[in-house]
């Protein structure tokens, strides 16, 4: 294979186009790993492109300067990557995102190798995820379990798309820290420490740059979502068992992790937020934090969600998790990946502190494979030398079938404010009743609520699991 790393004979540039935070964040993550290469990140303006803050945020820890991250507008896309002319572009949004900046990237005189991805979890797999981005050159995955979730689901819909495996970003602390507990293990018992041979090591590690007198380790970090769970009264619930749990036990804070501060965007729309549920009603040790999920891990004790890849990091990272089953394990809750890892709970754990380990033999088939088993990267290399050798063929992004209105929908349905095109004016006009129409009708096709990810028969994900029926522990 031709070696492309810089000061071998290409330098190969790699571009990121992303917009909402989390894809912010992932993008940079993943490509910050990659030795010998200085990444860009193009933020398109979207609704959901990230805030100032929120990319500050995003880039923490990942050792992308704030100076190589431009942001553009959508009409500014083409002349920008014509102009850089990217050997490798990471097509980091939404499955929408995606397929327009596809167009984008066809135009292109000197087309890029393509990648694209999700930023967390993604069991159960998706028709949507993987239809979207099936004209991409290379879909990432980061767990062996994703891997045939998507294989079998790209089977059973006909969707054909090159896979490869990368370690999930946010997981890539545990094998340090194993490493550590061995290397501490190993050199305890060369010194003749007594009982120290078989013994797991509980200590939590030090992040990188942490000072010596780090506080202790006593929060519980609930990670907040917004699409699980979807019902108000459900979330209610939840805020109810914050608040028992700061009651119960006023020495340790519960600390509410948010994604968004008032007025800035995310991937997913949230209604019912849990600072306006738990207004006027929250003991002092209740807190809201819109810090880092790094920053807010490394002082906790336990971390809980319904599904969040907060739950991922927290493993990495040594905390115990509980992963909520109070109101079932099901695929409209994105929380059936959990099913076999030992840290499914409920609210009575939650208030008690009865947080959980992961079970071993999950790990591996679950966002904690070897890293020599992430090779991502050495298929990109790949990719690159066969379309520099002409043996790649372009996977285009095929016109609409209603062709220039449909595809002014399209653009318009992702840029919104930000397309200020008369053509997607008209279409949002023509589109938007049409869509309600649409939905309201499914809605009283489906069950669920109209959540298409609610049909079960499309969830790949119980049968590869080890441990199936290990729902509790």
């Amino acid at each position: 294979m031709t070696d492309l790393r810089p000061g071998a004979g290409g330098g190969l540039k790699v571009v990121a186009i992303a917009d909402a935070d989390s894809f912010v964040k992932w993008s940079a993550s993943l490509l910050a790993a990659v030795p010998g290469i200085r990444p860009q990140l193009l933020l398109v303006r979207t609704p959901l492109t990230a805030s100032a803050a929120q990319q500050r945020t995003a880039l923490a820890g990942t050792g992308i300067p704030e100076s190589d991250v431009a942001r553009i507008a959508f009409h500014e896309a083409e002349a920008w990557l014509a102009r850089h002319e990217p050997d490798v572009v990471v097509l980091a949004g939404r499955g929408p995102f995606v397929r327009l900046m596809g167009r984008v990237i066809d135009a292109l005189p000197q087309r890029p190798v393509t990648v694209s991805g999700l930023p967390g979890m993604a069991i159960p797999a998706q028709r949507g995820a993987l239809d979207y981005r099936r004209h991409t050159d290379l879909l990432v995955v980061h767990s062996h379990r994703e891997q045939r979730a998507f294989a079998e689901l790209g089977r059973r819909i006909g969707v054909q798309i090159p896979m490869a495996l990368a370690t999930l970003p946010f997981a890539r602390g545990r094998e340090r820290m194993l490493a550590a507990d061995r290397a501490r293990v190993l050199a305890a018992g060369a010194a003749g420490v007594p009982g120290v041979a078989g013994v797991a090591v509980a200590e939590r590690p030090q992040p990188a740059g942490a000072v010596a007198h780090r506080p202790p380790a006593t929060d519980v970090v609930f990670a907040a979502q917004a699409m699980v769970p979807a019902e108000r009264a459900e979330r209610e619930k939840i805020a109810e068992m914050l608040i028992r749990a700061a009651e119960v036990d006023p020495t340790r804070r519960i600390v509410v992790k948010l994604r968004s501060r008032p007025g800035e965007a995310e991937t997913h729309l949230e209604r019912d937020s849990y600072p306006e549920l738990l207004a006027g009603r929250m003991p002092s040790n209740l807190v809201v934090s819109y810090a880092s999920m790094a920053e807010a891990l490394s002082t906790a004790a336990g971390l809980v969600t319904v599904s969040s890849t907060a739950a991922i990091e927290a493993v990495a990272q040594g905390v115990p998790v509980i992963a909520l089953d109070s109101y079932g394990v099901s695929k409209p809750l994105l929380n059936t990946v959990f099913v076999g890892s030992g840290l499914l709970g409920g609210g009575r754990e939650v208030v008690g502190g009865r947080f959980r380990q992961p079970h071993p033999d999950w790990l591996r088939d679950n966002y904690f494979h070897p890293s020599k088993e992430s090779t991502w990267w050495e298929r990109v290399e790949e990719l690159v030398a066969l379309r520099r050798a002409g043996g790649l063929p372009a996977r285009r992004v095929p016109a609409p079938r209603g062709r220039r209105l449909h595809e002014a929908w399209h653009r318009a349905s992702v840029l919104g404010r930000e397309d200020r095109s008369v053509s997607g004016a008209v279409a949002l006009a023509i589109g938007v009743p049409a869509t309600r129409l649409i939905s309201a009708l499914r809605r009283g096709r489906t069950q669920g609520g109209g959540r298409t990810w609610a049909d079960a028969s499309t969830d790949y994900t119980l049968e590869p699991s080890p441990l199936r029926d290990s729902i509790r522990r």
